[in-house]
């Protein structure tokens, strides 16, 4: 049934105009509402319990809330507050998001109505919808919800006001404050909404590690590299890695002291970083069990970088390639395994030559595939650490490596540890 339909069908029950119900649907579905939950809301806007006697719902708890809700009501602190613009139907929204609290739990939510909140205020929350984002149960809080202040503090386990570090940040995360330092950063022109449009992008740092970063508009402090706070960040997915952004609504503001950024990366094993869906800067150990086919001596796009495979490019078709290094090695932990991509420097350090000695052996075998086989005798069957960006996606897990060290440990002696740690 169309939407046209579902707002004739839906006025003729409710007894009210066409047209006024049909511009609340569309305005609720151009929100992301399941259009069944928006014919919902209207019933109850406009008085109808739609069938269930119009009785509001019953208060939950945050635990308990779920996708299979359509709304809710809950009593709630609010530990973060952030607005950002988003582009809905060709046009632009400013909406609030953050995460809601209560003692058994926390839960974000988007705001289409700006409803005044701050971070640590006590809220109860009427007649919000209920939609799936991630995975997870988010709160929409529109035209239909009520929200009042309470003057009793609800007390939570959690952190007010959005305060984290670099490594404690996770995809979906908003209305964050970090204070960090600016270990790289470039101004680059993309295709924006409006035309072209300046941004920066980079890497933040602290203690804890460090994220990639966007700032969607030039902020001088950052683009200066001075240690900033900023608040109202949002992190989202990037390249199967958290990542920091800047929005307009961001507040940046240059700090008086230092920042010291960790030199070592955060040591993790593949199960875990494969749990976290995906982690910046991580160190991994673990033995080398195979080399993959794709690697040693490869032909890529001169265009778009992407491997070509017998004069053929994906995305340009026929394309004469420019030749390179690359490995992409199997690491087995224990835990899990993970595909770790080593660039054309770190190859040539375990091919134990340069790009032009690879392709002078293929030329002298008249077969490119003796440079991966040579690869493969050299780090097959030994343990390495490596440092790199871990991600996941539908073809399992990856890792660009940024260092690739083989270990000093004795296998034998590595053995008895595990021995001795079993049978403790």
């Amino acid at each position: 049934m169309s939407l046209d339909d579902r707002a004739e069908e839906l006025a003729s029950d409710l007894g009210v105009d066409k047209a006024e119900v049909k511009s609340d649907l569309e305005n609720l579905v151009s929100y992301s509402v399941p259009i069944d939950e928006a014919v919902q809301s209207l019933r109850r806007k406009y008085g109808d319990g739609g069938g269930g006697g119009g009785s509001a719902p019953s208060e939950k708890d945050i635990g308990d809330v779920t996708t299979d809700d359509s709304s809710v009501s809950l009593t709630a602190r609010v530990l973060t507050v952030g607005k950002r613009s988003i582009q809905t139907q060709g046009e632009q929204q400013d909406i609030f998001e953050g995460e809601l609290a209560d003692e058994t739990g926390t839960l974000s939510y988007t705001a289409w109505t700006d409803f005044g909140l701050s971070a640590g205020d006590t809220v109860q929350v009427g007649n919000a919808g209920v939609r799936e984002w991630d995975g997870e149960p988010e709160l929409n809080l529109g035209e239909s919800t009520s929200l009042s202040f309470l003057d009793d503090e609800l007390d939570v386990p959690y952190e007010v006001g959005g305060g984290a570090t670099l490594h404690e940040l996770q995809s979906g995360d908003r209305g964050v404050t970090v204070e960090v330092a600016v270990e790289e950063v470039e101004r680059r022109t993309i295709d924006g909404r409006e035309g072209e449009t300046d941004i920066l992008s980079g890497v933040l740092g602290d203690e804890s590690g460090r994220l990639p970063f966007t700032a969607w508009e030039p902020h001088e402090a950052i683009e200066n590299g001075d240690p900033v706070r900023i608040e109202n960040a949002y992190v989202r997915e990037y390249r199967g890695v958290p990542e920091v952004n800047v929005s307009e609504y961001s507040t940046v503001t240059p700090l008086d002291r230092d920042i010291e950024v960790g030199e070592d990366a955060t040591q993790v094993s593949i199960a875990e970083a494969i749990a976290a869906g995906g982690m910046y800067d991580v160190e991994l150990v673990g033995d080398v069990l195979a080399v993959r086919d794709g690697s040693g001596l490869i032909e890529r796009c001169p265009e778009c970088n992407r491997i070509v495979q017998n004069g053929q490019c994906r995305s340009h078709g026929d394309v004469e390639g420019e030749d390179d290094l690359r490995v992409k090695a199997i690491l087995d932990d224990g835990t899990a395994t993970v595909t770790v991509v080593l660039d054309r420097e770190l190859t040539e350090d375990v091919y134990d030559g340069t790009l032009d000695d690879a392709k002078e052996q293929a030329r002298d075998a008249m077969d490119k595939e003796v440079v991966a086989e040579d690869i493969r005798r050299n780090i097959v069957g030994f343990e390495y650490r490596v440092r790199g960006h871990f991600s996941v996606d539908d073809y399992g897990a990856n890792c660009d490596a940024t260092s690739f060290e083989r270990t000093d440990d004795d296998p034998a002696d590595r053995a008895r540890a595990l021995l001795e740690e079993v049978t403790a």
